[in-house]
């Protein structure tokens, strides 16, 4: 199966997402040719994509709220295994962070999802509009509601001049050229403020000095020159979709990082610092299952826990020291107590 199989479902809902949109502005008396109803159209297409994923959004958040909480005992295990690179200790270091992440109800990968799925529908779009052309002469098939005529009107279309489907390189005139660069600056700006708005607020200040917290900074930085280098290959539409969910996802980290900001960070403290001004309870966030924590503490300097390699090795004879009478000696049993 070839990428365009692949694509093409996400192709035909993004065509059926663009006409309704499309069909609503041009019964409200827009134009059906005029650039606004397609511009408003590709708006649209981000807000039912956004909202749609505003349930796994919270879910996001609440998973990063875990991932900030359960650091501490992620750097226990780390400390633990930090001087052990065999096989099994990298084995057992796995396992418990694994435990960690079940026991905690915690999925690091949640925040991956939102960005997962934008995707097809980012490609789906992009093959939408560069489509438009062979649609209206007729070398390809319209896809979806987008027949030969409106396929003839969204490519005839204009932002600030711009067709919708005209991209900075090729461009035939200046005005392309301005109307990109003047979408790669707002992109850049946006994405600039939105990440530097989460670093700054809505981290605790001991996640800044981790090595996924300095990645991060550095993307800050190199985010405006991937735009500059990818957004000149995109048409002029897919940018304008671009920059809307940028907008879209400045505006709803605002919300998030005021209305439930991660836990230990400037934007907790002044959360409830508003709270306590309205006389309203300060709550916190918790983690169940951090109380039992202490099953990854790092062993004591006594020696007592056992490798996994070696339980093998001596599990006939501590199976055998059970046999004998004891007087209140230690047992050779490896493993950890667990809490009743």
């Amino acid at each position: 199966m070839s990428f365009s199989d692949l694509i093409y479902p996400f192709e035909w809902i993004v065509s059926w997402i663009l006409w309704g949109w499309h069909s609503l502005f041009t019964t409200l008396g827009i134009p059906s040719d005029s650039g606004v109803a397609w511009t408003l159209s590709i708006v649209g297409l981000v807000v039912v994509m956004r909202a749609a994923m505003i349930p796994l959004f919270v879910k996001q958040i609440h998973a990063s709220r875990r991932m900030q909480l359960i650091q501490p005992e992620m750097q226990k295990i780390q400390a633990k295994y930090k001087d052990k690179k065999d096989p099994d200790s990298r084995q057992a270091m796995t396992q418990e962070t694994m435990d960690l992440y079940k026991r905690t109800g915690t999925n690091p990968f949640s925040s991956c999802l939102p960005i997962l799925l934008q995707s097809p529908f980012f490609f789906g779009l992009f093959r939408v509009l560069n489509g438009l052309k062979n649609i209206s002469n007729g070398t390809i098939a319209p896809i979806g509601p987008i027949t030969r005529k409106l396929a003839g009107e969204a490519e005839t279309s204009t932002f600030f001049g711009a067709q919708l489907s005209d991209k900075f390189i090729g461009a035939n005139s200046i005005t392309v050229q301005i109307v990109t660069i003047l979408l790669i600056v707002l992109m850049s700006a946006s994405t600039f403020t939105t990440q530097r708005q989460l670093m700054m607020k809505n981290m605790p200040a001991s996640a800044l000095d981790n090595p996924f917290a300095k990645q991060q900074k550095m993307l800050l930085y190199l985010m405006p020159l991937f735009f500059a280098i990818s957004g000149v290959n995109f048409p002029i539409g897919v940018l304008l979709y671009w920059l809307t969910t940028n907008v879209w996802s400045m505006c709803q980290q605002f919300y998030v990082i005021r209305k439930m900001p991660a836990p230990g960070s400037l934007a907790e403290k002044a959360m409830q610092e508003r709270r306590r001004k309205k006389g309203k309870p300060v709550e916190e966030f918790t983690v169940k299952g951090l109380d039992k924590a202490e099953d990854t503490e790092a062993p004591k300097p006594s020696g007592q826990r056992v490798q996994p390699t070696r339980n093998k090795k001596k599990k006939g004879a501590a199976v055998g020291s059970a046999k004998k009478p004891t007087t209140g000696g230690a047992t050779t049993d490896p493993k950890p107590q667990t809490d009743n």
